[in-house]
């Protein structure tokens, strides 16, 4: 009697033998509403950190205008739940023209956005996080003392330092381009953001951190 090629199979395992049912954790499910643009115009979806020490300390929660109004200031290690766009308009409200005016400081990250996207075809949120990961340096050089004598030694840098020395040195290298150039400031802004992005050394940020990374080599 011939046999078909259902028979020619092997048996299946039982379910002892198969052993225990392992339950993968699941993708949460999709919000019932849908998540705001910044700014009405940017998505959140598709922006990722590449950069693994900074991925918990860029807070990227959608949100239409980055704005606590004070709610985490003085409060110890909360700076990681404050928005990457609010933070940026922090440091540019050090400036002197935008003391005291964080509407204006916004609207100014507003325009440069809108800029970046006409001439890169780009998300300007992820141009953002790759400016903010180029200018963020992975070394420093502190002083010791030994016997009354200074010495330079070369320390890694913290995620957290990182973060807050890469967005500084973009809002100093665009006050500074402003204060060189007949153009806008929020033109300075988008440029600066352009160019860490693409890692040009060009570019304030990027120039500062490949500085720093050299004086720490040299003191290793």
């Amino acid at each position: 009697m011939n046999e078909g090629p259902e028979s020619l199979r092997p048996p299946e395992p039982s379910e002892e033998e198969a052993g225990p049912v392992v339950h993968r954790p699941q993708p949460p499910p999709p919000p019932p509403f849908p998540l705001p643009p910044l700014f009405g115009k940017y998505p959140f979806e598709g922006v990722e950190v590449h950069d693994p020490g900074l991925l918990p300390y860029i807070y990227l929660h959608p949100i239409y205008a980055p704005h606590t109004e004070g709610k985490l200031t003085g409060k110890p290690f909360l700076k990681t739940r404050m928005h990457l766009v609010e933070r940026l308009a922090n440091h540019l409200m050090k400036g002197g023209k935008f003391t005291g005016k964080k509407s204006k400081a916004l609207a100014t990250i507003r325009k440069a956005f809108d800029e970046i996207a006409q001439k890169e075809e780009k998300n300007p949120l992820q141009l953002l996080v790759d400016a903010v990961e180029d200018a963020a340096p992975r070394e420093e050089v502190t002083r010791l003392q030994f016997g009354g004598i200074s010495v330079p030694r070369a320390v890694d840098a913290s995620p957290a330092r990182r973060l807050n020395v890469a967005i500084r040195n973009i809002a100093l290298g665009a006050i500074q381009a402003s204060h060189k150039s007949t153009k806008p400031f929020h033109s300075c802004l988008a440029d600066e953001i352009r160019l860490a992005a693409k890692g040009d050394l060009t570019s304030f940020a990027v120039g500062r951190k490949e500085e720093v990374e050299r004086v720490a080599q040299s003191a290793r």
